[in-house]
């Protein structure tokens, strides 16, 4: 049974940084793609990034582009979201996800991915 679960969310002013963990259980992590999803209040959730399975390659939300960085860790199991120049806007639950399939660069679309974490609550105060 794949788990996935965040932590790393909090406060934080607007101009910080915060650092996102996401750790996996229940399969080989390092076959697969994970991928990070926000949902802000009153608003669908939205894709922020996808990295990989190797970690070589990654792909952002125009939002979060050259502000945030996904990276993992395939010998610990876990991914990362390293947010920076953080802004107002960015306040949301962030949720990491992983597709079901492995070796697939899922597309940035909610329904390509299959296990979901429990979300961390990330609020940036102006």
């Amino acid at each position: 049974q794949v788990q996935l679960v965040e932590s790393g969310g909090g406060l934080v002013q607007a101009g910080g940084s915060l650092r996102l963990s996401c750790a996996a259980s229940g399969r080989t992590f390092s076959e697969y793609a994970m991928g990070w999803f926000r949902q802000a209040p009153g608003k669908e959730r939205e894709f922020v990034g996808r990295i990989s399975w190797t970690g070589s390659n990654t792909y952002y939300a125009e939002s979060v582009k050259g502000r945030f960085a996904i990276s993992r860790d395939n010998a610990k199991s876990t991914v990362y979201l390293q947010m920076n120049s953080l802004k107002p806007e960015d306040t949301a639950v962030y949720y990491c996800a992983a597709p079901d399939s492995a070796w697939y660069s899922a597309p940035p679309y909610e329904n390509r991915y299959r296990y979901w974490g429990q979300g961390t609550q990330v609020t940036v105060s102006s």
